[in-house]
C-alpha cells in the first residue's frame, strides 16, 4: 500500500469552539441542509464516538463509508477516514483526516488544520487529479459549514 501524506489548512471568522462542533456533532444535520447533493447521512454502526460508520448517500448512486477514528472535546481534535463506497477512487483503499481546530491569529476566528493521508491499492502512486479533487472536496464542505453557521448564529 502506498501512503501518501498532506497537510493542509483553512481559517474561519468562527469562533473554534463553534466550528469544532459544526463540523464534527452537527455535520450530520447541517450537511444534507447545505449540499445539494448529499440525501443523507446514517450511522450503520456505534454510537457516534470513536469506531462509528456512517454511509453517506448522495444522488446518482454517489456513496461513502466515513468511520470515526478519533475524537476529542477538550484539544478540538477530530480524526475520521472514508473507508468505501461508490465515491471512495478504486485506487484507494482510504483517506484519512487527522484535523485539529485552533484560535485564530490574534484569538480571531479559527484556524482548522488538517492532514489528509491517502492510502493507495498495492503500490499504486496517487495521481493528482485524487489528490486534489478530494482535496477540493473537502475545503468546500468546510467552506459550506462555515457559511451555515455564520447564517445560522446559535
Amino acid at each position: 500500500m502506498g501512503v501518501f501524506a498532506y497537510d493542509e489548512e483553512n481559517s474561519s471568522t468562527v469562533a473554534p469552539v463553534t466550528l469544532y462542533k459544526a463540523l464534527t456533532k452537527d455535520a450530520d444535520t447541517i450537511i444534507p441542509k447545505i449540499i445539494g447533493a448529499i440525501q443523507s447521512i446514517e450511522i450503520v454502526e456505534g454510537n457516534g464516538g470513536p469506531g462509528t460508520v456512517k454511509k453517506i448517500t448522495a444522488n446518482e448512486g454517489y456513496m461513502l463509508i466515513a468511520r470515526r477514528d478519533a475524537i476529542d472535546e477538550a484539544n478540538l481534535v477530530y480524526d475520521y477516514s472514508i473507508v468505501g463506497g461508490t465515491g471512495l477512487h478504486e485506487s484507494l483503499e482510504k483517506v484519512t483526516f487527522q484535523t485539529k481546530v485552533a484560535p485564530g491569529p490574534d484569538g480571531n476566528g479559527s484556524i482548522a488544520k488538517a492532514t489528509l493521508t491517502f492510502h493507495t491499492k498495492g503500490v499504486a502512486p496517487l495521481s493528482d487529479a485524487v489528490r486534489d479533487e478530494t482535496k477540493a472536496r473537502g475545503a468546500g464542505i468546510f467552506k459550506a459549514i462555515e457559511g451555515y453557521v455564520l447564517a445560522n448564529p446559535a
